[in-house]
């Protein structure tokens, strides 16, 4: 884990974006953003905006800012290229335009007497190996060689990212959070080859340990990792240095309470989606107490102490809010924010 402390950048009683949202406007997500998270308890995030095309999606986006790798958009998705091309000058474009966005709605967000978090998400080594070809087709993650150089590439450009955000937004400390929702498939060896007919091994939880801690140890700032796929594997990413993890609350069963309750006594927040990430009936919306009850039931079950609740746990939807409408997404961010009060003022 890294010397800088999570609680002093954000809680108790703190909320937080996954982080797509809907629409096409660098601004409006911005504003939407920082709007709802405004109190100083709660961790604002850089937006993403798939909803613009191929470079502005999960993948695009992260790609844009490997170092000395490129990649093109083929019809079955991204792939390595010799050199920079118009996929890539995209990616790289609409990046530049959200971090001009956030830039400006951050002025004055904390500075040296009360340092403010800025969430700032990339996609993860492992699922950005799953999800990115090579020449001929198959996905990295089927040649190690191939999967280290990636690592390495998207460290020297995550590296040079954070630095940027510094410089636009001074008053904040970046919170690198690594998206990793194929993460558990890896592990499982269910990411499927290029045919289709069969899946690529199952790589070594220490490989997968390993290329996570070298990745999360290029920030000197609090780290998450993220993964709204069932079987999060916490431990693992406990071991590998995550200050926070992230997760589909709901996906959570009994059985996973002994690692959960291993990983928060040992300091590790939770980042806790318990808020649709899409419209559903309107009720989800109604009642910000019930939204954390099976929070609250969690940590009953550990027999941890109620009054660390809230200094735990960060409030989220259950993953990015890119198929929501604009208006319910601003809904959902501003529930969170009203859960995680709720987490605090009544822990019990």
């Amino acid at each position: 884990m890294n010397d800088t402390q999570p609680a002093t950048l954000w809680g108790p009683a703190a909320a937080t974006g996954i982080g797509s949202m809907p629409g096409t406007d660098a601004r409006e997500a911005a504003k939407a953003v920082t709007g709802s998270f405004e109190a100083p308890e709660h961790l604002p995030h850089l937006p993403e905006l798939p909803a613009r095309g191929p470079g502005a999606d999960m993948l695009g986006r992260t790609t844009g800012l490997l170092a000395e790798m490129y990649v093109h958009l083929e019809p079955s998705g991204w792939r390595i290229s010799d050199r920079p091309g118009r996929d890539t000058r995209r990616a790289r474009a609409w990046l530049g335009e959200d971090l001009d966005a956030i830039e400006e709605f951050t002025q004055g967000l904390g500075g040296p007497e009360l340092p403010r978090g800025l969430k700032v998400s990339v996609v993860g080594p492992w699922t950005l190996a799953a999800g990115v070809e090579r020449r001929n087709g198959e996905a990295m993650l089927g040649d190690p060689g191939a999967v280290r150089d990636l690592a390495g590439s998207l460290a020297e450009g995550l590296a040079a990212h954070l630095e940027d955000v510094r410089r636009r937004v001074p008053g904040a400390v970046p919170v690198l959070q690594l998206d990793e929702p194929w993460l558990t498939a890896v592990l499982r060896g269910d990411v499927r080859t290029a045919s289709g007919y069969r899946t690529h091994p199952a790589v070594d939880r220490a490989v997968v340990e390993s290329t996570l801690r070298e990745l999360l140890a290029v920030h000197d700032g609090p780290t998450v990792v993220h993964s709204c796929a069932a079987g999060v594997p916490v431990a693992l990413l406990r071991r590998a240095g995550a200050d926070g993890i992230s997760l589909d609350f709901s996906l959570l069963t009994e059985r996973d309470d002994e690692v959960i309750g291993e990983a928060v006594e040992g300091g590790v927040t939770l980042f806790a989606g318990v808020v649709p990430a899409t419209e559903g009936d309107g009720r989800a919306l109604s009642d910000p107490a019930g939204s954390v009850g099976g929070v609250r039931s969690l940590w009953r079950r550990l027999g941890l102490s109620p009054s660390l609740l809230a200094e735990s746990v960060v409030v989220t939807p259950t993953c990015g809010l890119a198929g929501a409408s604009p208006a319910y997404a601003r809904q959902a961010l501003a529930h969170c924010a009203r859960a995680a009060r709720s987490l605090a003022d009544n822990p019990q």
